[in-house]
Formats: C-alpha cells, structure tokens, sequence
C-alpha cells in the first residue's frame, strides 16, 4: 500500500494546488513553497519501489506474457533514434537515460511553474529537432492521438493567453526523453511529459505499453487568442456519459458511487500515485447484457484508440478478455450538462475522467466549482505492468544485462 505519508502529503500539496490563483501565481513565497512541496512528494513516491496499481486483495500476477504480436516496432525505434542523432552531444546527455531510470515516473501533470521536467523542450529544439520529435509521435499514435496531442498543447498556449505567464504555460512546454537505446528487439521506450499530456511509451519488440497516460485540457474549449475554436476531450467526456445514462436505473444505481460531484479533484491515479491501492466499485461488466458490453469496450477504444491501430488492437483484445472483470463506476448527476468522474477499472486497465475545479482559467470559470472547462484522464496497466515494468522484468529475468 501506498505510504501514508506519502498519500498524506500529496493530499495537501493538491489542495493547495487546486485553490492555486493568478494573484497567488505573482507571490514568488507561495511558488517557492509549492514547489518544494511539489518536490517532497515526488521524492517520497520515488522511495517507494514499484509495485503497480493494485487492489486490497494484492497483485495479481501472470497478466503480461511477453510474447509475439505481429505488430512491428521498426517505425517508432527508426524514427526514436532519428531523433536522438539529430541532438548534440549535450542535448543528447539531457534527453537520454537508462532503461530502468526512476525518470520513467518522474511526470506530473502540473504546470512548469511548478514542476521541473527532465529532457528536451519543443521550445528548445531547432525546426529540424521539431520535425524528428514529431515523427517520433506520428509513428507510435494514431491519427486521432496526435490530434489529441495538439489540441491539449493548444491549450496551454490558452492559458498563457489568459494568464499573461510564458514560465508556466506554452504550447512547446513539452519534454522528451528516451529510455534505453531504440531497438527492433530490445526494451527502451520514450516520454512526453508537460502539463495536461504524458505519455510513457514502452517497447519490446512486438509489444507496446503506453501507460501511465495522462491527456487533460483547461481551458477544453477556447474561446479567443492563437487557438480559437480548439476543443480537447469531449469524446472521452459524451461517451462516458451516454453509456452511462444508456443502463437501466438499477445498473446505475449499482454504478454510482456518489451522486453528488465534489469541489476537490476525484481523480486517484494521476502523479506519483505508482503503488496506489484501489478497489473495484460500480457495476462489473459480468452484469451487462452483450450490448452494453460492446459499448463499454468501445468507451474504452476511446482512448487505447489513441495508440497506432495495429498495438491498439492488440490492447484492446487483451482488456475485452477481462470484460467480465472490468467494473464501470460513476460520481454525479446523469443529466445531459452534469458535471462528473467516471472509471473503468480491470485487471489490465484503468481509466479515469474528471471534471475539476478550474485553476488556470479563473477568470472566465468559478472558482472551486467543477467544470467542463477543465478535464483530467488518465490511463494505467494495473498489477506492474505500467511503463511496461512487468515485461521489463520478465525480459531480464530471461536476457541478463
């Protein structure tokens, strides 16, 4: 189980973070002691070594063999080290770390004001640097993952629109490292970590993990300034909440862990939140007729469909073996405007949607209110096998180094 102390002190530092203000944002006293806060937290959570998301019973093992997929990783390794050789000997050192790195959980979803991220910036690379980064994200998602990708760094460049406040936001305020040496065969991987967008990429040879995931947006739908019109997760947000008034009154009430939606963040498996222990609530797929079943699992393409479609398929057969095991749970009101967190939860995934309190867009939200205006997700491969740990071991334990 998570240490106390540690679950203790991000509980404080996120309350403090979630009554952040724009007026709070210019005493550099608070800023200082945030992030130190900031800092403390991470250090403890990093203490810990990695078990993996669990419930109370403990983990469960045997459910990542490493095996043969079909699915070849030649594009994204190609493209990994096209990037690494277009970076000087400098760049290079900063960008690249080991395969077993503790800078694999080293990402928050916070602004970087706050939180000081390792690698390389878009904002630091030449428009060459730029292109071979992109290509490196075009090879490993889809269409509809690179789309998501950019339209939530849109977004930080909204909220330096509001805010007036280039250190903290940015649409190019996003850092890449590579873990290992890119391989056709061999482990390694890459993250993207920045405000509202992580993404840890595993890699061995025909198998992909892309958890933890977090993809979030505030302001979701900019209204003025570079970006008009961008809008960020609004599938994630309507399908979650048309399956949910899609179940009978008994199966909702069945999903329903609160109907009443609080001020605070619900979310439970953002930063440093590796070993957290959650149990299963809501209604279990197990209770659903074949119908609701397909349209959960298609909630759930949703976002694995955010991978390239070869590794989303496999993914996506890998957690509907689990359908019967997989619960549905929801926090709020059901109407067509509510405000609400829902979660998937398997022995091979979780998924979370929240809506929050908004924090960088107080000028045209209230404050301390939820709002659709401001949407966390994440995504996580239970029982080890986030950043892909599971099959790491499984490879050395057979592949000595």
């Amino acid at each position: 189980m998570m240490n106390k102390k540690i679950a203790a002190s991000l509980c404080a530092v996120l309350a403090i973070a979630g009554t952040f203000s724009i007026s709070m944002a210019q005493d550099q006293a608070f800023i200082e002691r945030l992030k130190a806060q900031f800092a403390t937290v991470l250090e403890e959570a990093l203490a810990e070594p990695y078990r993996g998301v669990v419930t109370s019973a403990g983990i469960e093992n045997g459910l990542f063999p490493v095996k043969e997929t079909g699915a070849s990783s030649k594009a994204v390794s190609d493209a990994a080290n096209a990037l690494l050789s277009s970076m000087d000997v400098n760049q290079r050192s900063d960008m690249q770390f080991s395969i077993d790195d503790s800078e694999w959980r080293n990402w928050s979803n916070v602004d970087l004001g706050i939180f000081p991220r390792q690698g390389i910036s878009l904002e630091e690379m030449t428009a060459s640097q730029k292109s071979a980064a992109w290509a490196l994200l075009e090879e490993s998602l889809s269409e509809e993952g690179i789309e998501q990708a950019q339209s939530i760094m849109r977004t930080d460049q909204a909220l330096l629109e509001l805010n007036n406040d280039a250190v903290r936001y940015g649409e190019e305020k996003y850092y890449f490292t590579i873990m290992g040496e890119p391989s056709e065969t061999e482990p390694w991987g890459w993250q993207l970590d920045g405000h509202h967008l992580i993404l840890n990429f595993f890699v061995l040879d025909t198998q992909v993990v892309m958890t933890p995931a977090f993809w979030g947006g505030e302001p979701v739908y900019t209204r003025s300034g570079k970006y008009p019109g961008n809008i960020v997760l609004q599938d994630e947000q309507n399908r979650g909440l048309a399956f949910m008034q899609s179940l009978t009154p008994a199966q909702q009430a069945q999903a329903t862990i609160s109907s009443t939606k609080p001020p605070e963040n619900y979310q439970r498996a953002a930063a440093n939140q590796d070993n957290l222990v959650l149990d299963y609530e809501g209604i279990p797929g197990g209770e659903l007729d074949s119908l609701q079943k397909l349209a959960l699992l298609n909630l759930v393409r949703t976002y694995i469909g955010n991978l390239r479609t070869p590794h989303a398929n496999i993914t996506m057969e890998e957690i509907g073996a689990h359908i019967d095991n997989t619960y549905y749970s929801w926090v709020g009101t059901v109407d067509d405007e509510a405000v609400f967190y829902y979660r998937i939860h398997s022995p091979v995934i979780l998924i979370e949607f929240d809506h929050q309190s908004p924090i960088g867009s107080t000028s045209i939200n209230a404050p301390g209110v939820p709002t659709r205006d401001h949407i966390h997700t994440v995504v996580r491969t239970p029982n080890g096998n986030d950043y892909g740990k599971d099959l790491l071991a499984q490879h050395l334990a057979s592949h000595p180094h």
